[in-house]
């Protein structure tokens, strides 16, 4: 009788992506407001600045659960190859994230300032495009 090779199963996989996305998005989404929030306040952006940080406020939550949803499907997708590779590619997720939520958020284009020219706040780096 020929025995069938088991599939390695890890059903803890989809748990532990859930735990580093909850974990990872705290600083994700923090961060990314709290960027978000000084590049409106240095290019005169919105009405004052408690309206600026209630709203902001609003969607952190919001940033928090997408950087986890992905965390939980990339862990748990590509952590039953390599776990090593999920970490890489989720640290990775979360940098490419917080530069999209900042870049989509921060420099608003309908919201021309002179302060901020191309609506990029002067100390951000040249670097990393906008």
């Amino acid at each position: 009788m020929e025995t069938v090779p088991e599939v390695r199963k890890a059903p803890g996989l989809w748990s532990a992506g859930f735990r580093m996305g909850a974990l990872l998005g705290i600083p994700t989404s923090l961060i990314a407001i709290f960027v978000v929030g000084r590049t409106w306040t240095s290019c005169d952006v919105g009405v004052n600045a408690s309206a600026n940080s209630l709203f902001l406020l609003f969607v952190a939550p919001f940033i928090w659960f997408a950087t986890a949803v992905a965390w939980v499907l990339l862990y748990g997708a590509i952590g039953r190859f390599r776990q090593g590779a999920a970490v890489a590619v989720g640290t990775v997720f979360n940098l490419w994230f917080l530069w999209f939520v900042v870049t989509g958020m921060g420099a608003m284009g309908s919201y021309p300032d002179a302060v901020c020219p191309g609506n990029v706040p002067p100390w951000w780096p040249g670097f990393i495009p906008s």
